[in-house]
């Protein structure tokens, strides 16, 4: 293994090491550097071969749950283009994401509220990829204009993510329910902006 190599699988193992200290009782706030290196195997002065200091990692693991988000849904829009229907297949694959990572999600709920402006920011500016991402797939399938597909996404996402954090401690029936009871928001909150976008060409 290259020295390069090297330095990318020990980055990989202090990530993956801070994910799996996140749980319902721990934020990245209540997280040591020290903990972070006993878990990844490592020296902690290992550590500032990576990262500055722990505040930078933070930001990374926000980066990564923001992005290993999107990267699911753009899988949902693959499978919505193999014949699946929009709205069932996005929370279905939303739900599963959150299933398998708790500890991500949660991390991205925290920080959304959390006291570090620069992780609030950070999170913010994930949820806000994740908007655009929506709006443009609305624009370009649907008769909504740019601005009524941004209110639509807008509204689809804030519904999205209150959900996910009830359904991360939820059991396997509840989400069940509640991934229903998402659907049916969505197609109301969908109905809504066609219709009233209709309006607005009649005016």
């Amino acid at each position: 293994m290259s020295r390069k190599e090297q330095k990318e699988k020990t980055r990989r193992s202090i990530v993956d090491a801070a994910f799996s200290l996140l749980d319902e009782q721990r934020s990245l706030s209540s997280i040591s550097l020290r903990e972070v290196a006993r878990t990844a195997g490592i020296a902690p002065t290992s550590f500032y071969r990576h990262f500055s200091d722990i505040d930078e990692l933070g930001l990374t693991l926000v980066d990564e749950a923001g992005l290993a988000l999107r990267q699911l849904m753009r899988q949902a829009r693959i499978r919505i283009a193999s014949g699946g229907g929009v709205i069932h297949t996005s929370v279905s694959t939303f739900m599963e994401y959150v299933n398998a990572n708790g500890n991500i999600f949660r991390l991205l709920l925290r920080e959304h509220t959390g006291t570090s402006p620069a992780f609030r920011a950070a999170v913010n500016r994930e949820i806000q990829h994740f908007i655009e991402e929506l709006t443009d797939y609305t624009y370009n399938n649907t008769p909504l204009n740019k601005e009524n597909s941004q209110l639509q996404a807008e509204a689809m996402v804030r519904i999205v993510f209150s959900a996910g954090a009830e359904a991360i401690d939820a059991t396997a029936e509840q989400k069940a329910e509640l991934a229903l009871r998402v659907e049916r928001q969505l197609r109301f909150i969908s109905l809504g902006a066609l219709r009233y976008a209709h309006m607005q060409n009649r005016v």
